[in-house]
């Protein structure tokens, strides 16, 4: 099976890691979402790729300077296009419950918080919560570069598959002692650090590979022919049937 996972949600069509982005994945044929998760000041967990308001909301500002009443003053939408105007930042709980709504499977980044450790395991917490209310008919896939924070998630949630996330310029010749300090069941590239044999080596090591961010057809039939197992796309509704799975 090779596998699409909406890289935060239909990401080119809506405002992304949104519910909006996350509700039109599997109407558009696609199983799997990725989403990034990070914390706020009370222990909230939220839905965000970045640390900062910035970039996607109409706010400025640390998400660790904020807490849980102050979502309701923040639009996630707008930003994006006039119809997402007043779309909320979700919690992670928000989203959990969409993924039971819509019967999605979800890989769920946990960011390699920047606030220190104490932050980072509040957010671990909180997303292990968070996934106590996860349909067990999901399937549940979490990733971090920060491969202390995804050993310590591990150490707490044995039962749940990990992957190693790398940058291209980190992916080295010590990946697979940090995939074994992690207890990993994946790898998850950069596009930019994967050739052939690259693949062949970590596939013989058991792992599997997932490949972000692709968002070429060609790119990516050359890496799904290399063994690669699944990647990460923006664009997952424009891919040919054959890859999508409803």
């Amino acid at each position: 099976m090779k596998t699409l996972f909406a890289h935060r949600g239909m990401s080119s069509l809506a405002p992304e890691n949104t519910l909006s982005a996350f509700s039109i994945v599997k109407s558009h044929g696609i199983g799997w979402i990725e989403c990034d998760v990070d914390v706020l000041a009370d222990g909230t967990v939220v839905v965000s790729h970045d640390d900062t308001l910035d970039r996607c909301t109409d706010k400025t500002g640390s998400l660790y300077a904020l807490n849980q009443s102050d979502l309701t003053t923040i639009d996630a939408g707008s930003w994006f296009g006039d119809e997402f105007s007043g779309e909320p930042l979700p919690t992670f709980e928000q989203l959990i419950e969409l993924v039971n709504e819509h019967q999605l499977n979800i890989n769920v980044e946990i960011k390699s918080c920047a606030a220190g450790w104490p932050m980072t395991l509040k957010l671990i917490d909180g997303v292990i919560k968070g996934l106590e209310q996860l349909s067990p008919t999901s399937e549940l896939l979490v990733s971090c570069f920060n491969h202390l924070a995804l050993a310590e998630f591990k150490r707490k949630q044995p039962h749940v598959d990990v992957a190693c996330l790398f940058e291209a310029e980190d992916f080295g010749h010590d990946w697979l002692s940090s995939a074994q300090s992690c207890s990993a069941s994946a790898i998850h590239l950069n596009d930019l650090s994967v050739d052939k044999e690259t693949v062949a080596r970590i596939k013989a090591a058991g792992y599997r590979v997932n490949v972000y961010t692709v968002n070429d057809f060609a790119r990516a039939n050359q890496l799904f022919n290399w063994g690669v197992d699944g990647i990460f796309t923006d664009i997952g509704h424009e891919f040919p049937s054959r890859y999508r799975q409803y």
